[in-house]
């Protein structure tokens, strides 16, 4: 029979299921006593052993363990109650007349919480029992609001990653058309015509851009990043990727300059995932370039791996602004030189990519203006 609930007790500790463990009949009678009025559910057993045969029945909120016990002491039941039932294991207040240090700390490396001294003192019971018992609930309550959240991201991302997947394809047509449009086998276009035409493919670009990095952060956060690694020599990967971009520089009138390779041995890399991140830091480095400067990009060999340089003349990283970098969404005050769209997502996308290489990114402000953005991959042997 439970209990009326006391007035003092919280409402929502009431009910909470209380294991005694305790071979000594007087102070189970005792301790039922004081704790009677507090609306708990008091279960009690006479040993470590009967009480790890009861514990799956009762899924006690709190363990009373007594520490001198015939068979199994107080001690290894508590450690047993921690190996087997993990972070959901009943948290334990230990019932001795012993006041030495070495067995409180004992006591604490098995795993319990508190000690409850003999004599009982009731107040002092019922204050220790409550405070454990309210730790706990506050524990649920936060593994219960994790859950939710974690649910919540998931759902996120999956509608992230339905979404971005079905507006992928349309907008590839809709660049691919007005591409095709522009091809004079179909017929001149007049200079109005070409500069919608012009526009059409360029906005239909961005989205794409866009639509393409919402997809990349969904499978990352939903864990679903996959490498598929094989053998790449970096060096061949970065100079076509400059070679690509170079003809975007020069849009703006800026400069590509890729230093002399040095002999590099092969990466086992995810060479589609690593040229997403050789393009994403040259397009910053063209999109926050003014025009007319010189974006420098080098690769050398050192003990740490092979790393990539990309040194550009722009604003650089504004004072107090570093941390957002590398965050979804991150996205920084200076601006775009030439009017270019950011969804703050791409660094993170990077970061991401080379955490599963095992490797490492970083970004400095260059003492003569500029930023310098270095990628390392380690050599694995």
């Amino acid at each position: 029979m439970v209990p009326a609930s006391s007035p003092s007790l919280s409402p929502q500790l009431f009910g909470r299921r209380i294991l005694i463990v305790e071979d000594d009949r007087l102070n189970v009678r005792i301790l039922s006593g004081i704790l009677r009025d507090e609306g708990y559910e008091l279960t009690d057993v006479d040993s470590g052993e009967r009480a790890l045969e009861v514990y799956p029945q009762v899924q006690p909120d709190l363990i009373l363990m007594d520490v001198m016990m015939k068979g199994i002491n107080g001690f290894e039941t508590c450690r047993k109650v921690k190996e087997l039932y993990g972070e959901n294991a009943a948290s334990v207040i230990f019932i001795t007349a012993k006041s030495d240090s070495e067995d409180v700390v004992e006591g604490f490396r098995a795993g319990g919480v508190d000690y409850l001294p003999k004599p009982f003192r009731s107040n002092e019971a019922v204050a220790r029992i409550r405070l454990h018992l309210a730790n706990r609930l506050l524990n649920e309550q936060q593994r219960s609001l994790v859950n939710q959240l974690t649910r919540a991201n998931a759902a996120k991302n999956r509608f992230l990653g339905m979404a971005a997947h079905d507006l992928r394809n349309p907008l590839a047509s809709i660049r691919g058309l007005a591409e095709f449009l522009q091809d004079p086998m179909l017929g001149k276009l007049n200079e109005e015509q070409l500069d919608l035409v012009q526009t059409i493919r360029s906005t239909s670009h961005q989205m794409l851009e866009m639509v393409n990095e919402l997809l990349d952060i969904a499978t990352i956060e939903s864990g679903e990043l996959k490498l598929r690694r094989e053998p790449t020599a970096l060096g061949e990967l970065v100079e076509k990727a400059v070679h690509l971009m170079a003809m975007e520089a020069a849009r703006k009138t800026t400069k590509l300059s890729l230093l002399p390779l040095p002999t590099l041995p092969a990466l086992r890399l995810d060479s589609g995932k690593v040229r997403q991140v050789v393009n994403n830091l040259l397009t910053n480095a063209v999109k926050y370039s003014p025009p007319g400067s010189t974006i420098t990009i080098e690769l050398s060999l050192s003990e740490k791996g092979i790393s990539l340089a990309v040194l550009d003349q722009g604003p650089g990283i504004p004072e107090g602004e570093r941390e957002k970098l590398f965050k979804d969404f991150g996205r920084l005050s200076v601006k775009p030189t030439g009017g270019e769209t950011s969804t703050g997502l791409g660094l993170a996308i990077c970061r991401n990519i080379v955490d599963a290489h095992n490797g490492t990114i970083a970004a400095e402000n260059l003492p003569q203006g500029g930023c310098k953005f270095i990628v390392t991959f380690p050599i694995e042997t």
